[in-house]
């Protein structure tokens, strides 16, 4: 039987970079990487805990240099996802860590955007475009690179936060998420993975946002539980993401079930799969297996992906009657 339909909320394109491609842009580019091979490069994807994971993530964007390099990559994940049941994809990605490097903005989000705009006829894959803020950068850099991208907004659905959460709270970044409002972006910020629920408060109160990525650390606050089932917030979940990176111990250990118990808007989604083993429909079959979840309870998973996206209603309510029929 074919992947269930469904969509994911939460993945950085710059973390689908499979060892494959990595050595093949770098070549084209004349990028030394400091790995003999890509499975020397591949035994390196194992981290201790987020800052870990993000000192190679950011040293391997070194291979990302023109625009086609940024459609190649986008479209390499579509496949992927596409083959994984992903019928609908909302991408981030992270322009600071491109600019700095000398890049122009133009170029990353023109290069993703023509794969994205060809994805529904070559993959099947309906997508958005989210631009995530680094919030380990400055405030005034997150508001200088909003400025620069507003010539593309047309292309960009909505905002994100990511990168070191520790440290980096929500309300730093209040200023450019009110302008993204105003511009008429969707909203969304990563909060509370490693972050205590104080920075879920922070996001959903100082941010304004339609979404909370990750949000796993929400469980240890009842009230907070109890406000973002009563406004059905949706959760993007990364479960894979959360073992690889240390946050809970083993799959066996996630608190999704709990997360559903307790009414909350939760879904599965894949975060860095290139380097956290696994894409859309691995991050399913784990959590299945792991915590016995039967058919109903990913159908319900499937569903609220499609309940959690910035799609419009006539393509929402296509994509459920694809889960429904599965």
């Amino acid at each position: 039987m074919p992947p269930i339909p469904k969509a994911e909320l939460h993945l950085h394109i710059e973390g689908t970079l499979e060892p494959e491609l990595a050595f093949a842009l770098a070549a084209r580019n004349g990028v030394e990487l400091p790995y003999l091979s890509e499975d020397e490069l591949r035994a390196a994807y194992s981290f201790d805990d987020l800052q870990s994971f993000l000192d190679l993530y950011y040293a391997l964007m070194a291979v990302l240099r023109t625009e086609d390099d940024f459609a190649d990559l986008a479209n390499a994940y579509l496949a992927r996802a596409s083959a994984q049941g992903v019928r609908h994809a909302e991408i981030f990605f992270d322009p600071q860590a491109h600019t700095a490097r000398g890049l122009e903005i133009g170029a990353v989000i023109e290069g993703l955007a023509r794969a994205l705009d060809a994805a529904e006829a070559t993959h099947g894959v309906s997508t958005r475009l989210i631009m995530c803020f680094l919030r380990d950068e400055s405030a005034e850099s997150a508001l200088a690179t909003f400025e620069a991208a507003r010539p593309y907004l047309h292309r960009i659905a909505a905002v994100g936060l990511d990168s070191a959460e520790v440290g980096n709270p929500p309300s730093k970044f209040r200023e450019v998420y009110a302008r993204a409002r105003e511009a008429g972006l969707k909203c969304v910020a990563h909060a509370g993975e490693e972050g205590p629920p104080a920075y879920v408060w922070e996001a959903l109160d100082i941010l304004g946002v339609d979404r909370v990525d990750h949000g796993v650390r929400c469980m240890e606050d009842d009230a907070l539980v109890a406000r973002l089932a009563a406004d059905q917030t949706p959760l993007t979940l990364c479960p894979l993401s959360n073992v690889r990176l240390r946050v809970i111990d083993t799959l066996a250990d996630h608190p999704l079930p709990a997360m559903l118990d307790a009414g909350l808007l939760v879904t599965v989604n894949s975060d860095d799969p290139a380097y956290f083993g696994g894409y859309a429909d691995d991050n399913f079959t784990g959590v299945r297996d792991a915590l016995g979840l039967d058919g109903e309870t990913l159908r319900t998973l499937a569903r609220n992906s499609f309940r959690a996206s910035f799609l419009d209603e006539e393509t929402r309510a296509k994509y459920l009657a694809e889960v429904d029929a599965h």
